[in-house]
């Protein structure tokens, strides 16, 4: 499986932005200076999605992919991890968590990473050399295939869902324990080991806060409360990359991909359809249109109709603008 133009297009402008970081050694100046690259200017652009550097993980490279639905964000980010480890010391420990909005998404994305003959655990081995652990929590809990001498030879990646690490449930407060499955890395900590508050020297949220991980933030509009964010500054990431299809106002965008593009990779099926217009009224009026294109307006369904025109309508998260009425 290899991937599409517009995915390599994402990749290109990863390393980009890297490079970019590298040369100018600030996290603002390097977002500015990409896209000033590309033409666009930050300071004066009034723009839904790109505005100046966020920096809510202060000093971490926290950057976002705007990509659709059903655009392959998973097998992006697969490939993204090559492109992210190489910007990294190389006696540095390959470890990565990868966090999903869900307990479906998690129990899918593990079962396609831990699975050898998947393409996207295939994609990742052919990076890495075939030396990657993929574990759940109930797996690092044990400490199954994570001691310090595995995870230096190998690329680890934690499948992990955002709700099981979160302090404020019991579930959650198990990874601030003490844990005798972890004990050996309390043995490495010294006087700058970075203490995760609340938990214990061998609690596996620390331990992760030790190793420092890349971090992987799939449908990242699901993480902008306050109390993620501060769950993602105490596992300490040295990188985060967010990929979503709906960005929030504090992601720092690096890449955009548009649903036509998706349509000339044949990765939507169904007939795309894009126009501009002028107000809301304006949009509910052409997709009713659109809906009832080529039937009568006579129409009504019989005993044998499979199907019926319809309009699906997603509410904004801000106070709309225009009262929405109930449309036949």
């Amino acid at each position: 499986m290899e991937l599409k133009q517009y995915q390599r297009e994402v990749i290109a402008d990863l390393e980009r932005f890297l490079e970019q970081l590298e040369k100018d050694e600030r996290l603002d100046v390097a977002f500015n200076n990409f896209w000033s690259a590309k033409g666009v200017s930050l300071a004066s652009l009034d723009h839904a999605y790109l505005r100046p550097y966020d920096n809510s993980v202060t000093s971490v490279p926290h950057v976002t992919v705007k990509v659709p639905t059903a655009g392959g964000k998973t097998f992006i980010a697969c490939n993204a991890l090559r492109t992210i480890f190489e910007k990294q010391p190389t006696e540095k420990p390959k470890v990565v968590a990868w966090f999903v909005p869900s307990d479906t998404i998690l129990q899918q994305t593990y079962k396609n990473l831990h699975d050898p003959s998947h393409p996207y655990r295939q994609k990742i081995d052919s990076h890495f050399g075939n030396a990657v652990r993929v574990v759940d929590k109930e797996s690092a809990l044990f400490g199954h295939g994570i001691s310090p001498t595995e995870i230096r030879e190998q690329l680890t990646i934690f499948v992990l869902s955002v709700q099981s690490f979160a302090a404020n449930n019991k579930d959650g407060r198990r990874v601030y324990r003490e844990n005798e499955n972890l004990a050996d890395y309390a043995k490495l900590y010294d006087t700058m080991t970075k203490r995760v508050e609340g938990s214990d020297e061998t609690g596996l949220i620390q331990v992760l806060s030790y190793l420092n991980p890349v971090v992987i933030i799939d449908e990242s509009h699901n993480f902008e409360a306050d109390l993620r964010v501060d769950m993602l500054k105490s596992i300490n990431p040295c990188f985060i990359l967010d990929l979503t299809a709906t960005p929030r106002k504090k992601s720092n965008i690096i890449s955009f991909v548009d649903a036509m593009k998706l349509k000339r990779a044949n990765m939507v099926k169904l007939p795309v359809i894009v126009y501009n217009h002028r107000s809301t009224s304006d949009v509910i009026t052409s997709a009713i249109n659109a809906a009832w294109s080529g039937k009568p307006l006579s129409w009504k369904p019989t005993a044998d109709a499979t199907s019926a025109p319809s309009c699906c309508f997603r509410p904004s998260r801000k106070r709309p603008t225009t009262t929405l009425r109930s449309t036949r």
